[in-house]
């Protein structure tokens, strides 16, 4: 096990025992840590950008422009930077955030001169405001201040269609699964989808109880999103494990699926074999037919068996 795998297993185990949860600072502990990279095209006019916390978005044409989430202060000035070479500072149509995290909104503020508007499902600005609530109320002393809460100022409840110069953008909210509030971003001209943190591609994902989460759901949405799109569909992920790619195929998100499945099913069983809440969250040995997330991690465990016996 590497310095770094056993470093994050240790900060999310103590992340846990807090009576909440800061998912901002457990989520950039997770990341890949990178320099930030330019503007890299996926296909079409979309493509990604990679820094510090869940991957960026992008759409760029003559006329439009759009990022999908915004990651931490520092690289969202990296990103607007690097948008703002292609498009000569012409303003965003569309900030879209995926859910609230903190990974995904800390730099809101960054792109809030720059965007006319942010959009999010509508659960995202409460859920955003209860998790920073929640982070002040178990802050330690002398930490520093997170990054200021800037909000989504348009919002939409289950889908949400519109052109956006010569590609067309689609949300679509599928109901709880990572969060109580995820968009699905399609751009639909050049088939890209923005899955957010609904894929940690090959690693343990955060699973947010406290902001909605249910993992018998995320199977029923991950299916619902592979049912809606071609098989040539290339995805964005929020998030991979060291050295695996943030974009993929539909194959990717059976896997995520699957991986769901098989940890709510091996919980269960722990469950009738009668043991306790401790006895299972201490179990390392990896998830059989994953070996891709190494061993098993009180993080994923703690959230299986409290949605099996709430």
């Amino acid at each position: 096990m590497t310095q770094n795998r056993r470093h994050f297993i240790k900060s999310s185990a103590l992340a846990l025992a807090a009576t909440a949860i800061d998912w901002r600072t457990l989520l950039a502990q997770g990341s890949r840590a990178l320099q930030p990279d330019a503007l890299t095209l996926v296909r079409g006019t979309v493509g990604t950008f990679t820094g510090s916390g869940g991957t960026i978005g992008w759409h760029i044409d003559r006329s439009s422009a759009v990022v999908v989430d915004s990651q931490f202060p520092n690289t969202a000035r990296t990103c607007l930077d690097a948008v703002n070479a292609r498009t000569n500072n012409r303003m965003l149509d569309y900030l879209v955030n995926t859910h609230h995290h903190g990974d995904h909104t800390g730099g809101n503020g960054v792109f809030r001169p720059a965007a006319k508007k942010i959009l999010a499902q509508a659960n995202v600005p409460r859920l955003q405001r209860e998790a920073a609530a929640r982070a002040a109320a178990n802050a330690q002393p002398g930490a520093p201040p997170p990054p200021e809460q800037v909000y989504a100022d348009t919002l939409f409840d289950t889908t949400w269609r519109e052109r956006v110069g010569d590609e067309t953008m689609a949300l679509r909210y599928f109901g709880a699964a990572h969060t109580g509030g995820d968009a699905v971003i399609t751009f639909e001209k050049a088939n890209v989808v923005h899955v957010g943190d609904l894929v940690f591609n090959r690693r343990h994902p955060v699973i947010d109880r406290p902001g909605g989460a249910s993992i018998a759901h995320w199977q029923v949405v991950l299916d619902g999103i592979l049912h809606d799109h071609p098989a040539d569909t290339i995805y964005i992920f929020g998030h991979t494990a060291a050295n695996v790619p943030a974009i993929g195929s539909a194959a990717d998100l059976a896997y995520q699926r699957d991986y769901l499945a098989a940890l709510l099913e091996f919980v269960r069983g722990e469950i009738k074999a009668g043991k306790s809440r401790d006895d299972v969250i201490r179990i390392t040995d990896p998830l059989k037919g994953f070996p891709d997330h190494g061993p098993l991690i009180a993080r994923v465990l703690t959230a299986a068996y409290d949605e099996l016996t709430a």
